[in-house]
């Protein structure tokens, strides 16, 4: 057994999965990832089953040390610094760290959460088929809480497989596509176009329960009150006060305000990676392309093994390589057969 131990951590980070699921009927709400994809192909790196539990990083940097022999880990998600004992080191790679070695990661730069899976997963109790964290619920192993300074998670020892890097899709730059309704007739025309025409931004308030929207106000029809009924991820609820709340995996599991969209399966994680502040649209689409859109989410998790790359490792000659002429259009950095070397 090897560990990982958490010397450093902000908030907003915690051990999540693909959620608890098949309970939302007794109120136990789903939690999980915020960003399924990245959470899989972290997994899917290191060897893991795609949703098998992570560490669920927030927009502030971490640090964390082998223990107890090396461990092997991989990187996914919202891109930032990285580095082990000083050396640089890839987003969507895995890589191995020595015992006593520190992976350090700065703070995410154009998203908002990144995902740290560990080679054999993260050792806890299950609680309700899943180790994701909610905190206001108490629920979560090893630890029901975000994690803090000193933590320790509990895995095997590094296997020594050789490290593997996974080529992505591009993220699109595009508007975040919903569905109308379910109670899209509690708002009139005028706020439905006020809703699609607009720039939102993300509120620096929000959470994994919910985003809170920054943007123009949505008048109700008639009251902002309706009989409690279920909530998905990705449902927009318009409370009194006319500032859509997009609910993400903390949610309830009902709720009583008017939802006027929800975010389609496919987008909820491209969404969650929005940083506080960025302007982005969203766009009504069809059910018929959300199913599709779906579908094709389900077959590119499925297709992520497919994708795993060999990584590609240079010894090269330092000496060398200073008094190559790198810029020179007959000298390749990585092809020693073009260096320059000194007699």
């Amino acid at each position: 057994m090897s560990k990982l131990v958490i010397s450093s951590i902000g908030p907003a980070s915690s051990v999540q999965d693909g959620g608890r699921l098949g309970s939302q009927r007794y109120g136990l709400t789903p939690g999980g990832a915020v960003d399924r994809l990245a959470l899989a192909a972290a997994n899917v790196l290191v060897g893991n089953a795609p949703f098998a539990a992570a560490v669920e990083i927030g927009p502030l940097g971490a640090r964390l040390t082998a223990h107890q022999g090396a461990v092997r880990v991989a990187l996914a998600g919202a891109l930032r610094t990285a580095d082990i004992a000083g050396r640089p080191v890839a987003f969507d790679s895995s890589m191995t760290l020595a015992d006593g070695e520190s992976l350090t990661l700065g703070f995410a730069r154009g998203g908002s959460f990144s995902y740290l899976a560990i080679e054999g997963g993260i050792r806890g109790e299950p609680m309700f088929g899943s180790l994701s964290v909610n905190a206001r619920a108490g629920l979560g192993s090893p630890y029901p809480r975000p994690l803090r300074d000193g933590d320790e998670l509990q895995t095997i020892a590094a296997s020594g497989a050789a490290e593997r890097r996974i080529e992505l899709p591009e993220v699109a730059d595009a508007p975040i596509r919903i569905m109308l309704g379910p109670q899209d007739d509690e708002f009139g025309e005028e706020a439905k176009a006020l809703f699609l025409d607009s720039e939102w931004k993300i509120s620096a308030t929000s959470d994994r329960m919910g985003y809170r929207l920054e943007g123009p106000v949505i008048k109700h029809l008639y009251d902002h009150n309706i009989v409690s009924d279920g909530t998905v991820n990705g449902s927009i609820q318009v409370p009194g006060n006319g500032v859509p709340i997009v609910l993400m995996p903390d949610r309830g599991t009902s709720g009583g305000y008017p939802k006027i969209a929800t975010v389609i399966s496919a987008d909820l994680g491209r969404l969650a990676q929005i940083p506080a502040g960025r302007s982005f649209r969203f766009k009504a689409v069809s059910i018929a392309e959300a199913h599709k859109e779906l579908r094709d989410f389900v077959k590119l998790i499925d297709a992520l093994p497919a994708r795993l790359r060999d990584v590609e490792n240079f010894d090269l000659n330092l000496e060398a390589l200073q008094d190559a002429n790198v810029a020179g259009s007959a000298v390749n950095a990585i092809d020693a057969k073009t260096w320059h070397v000194p007699d």
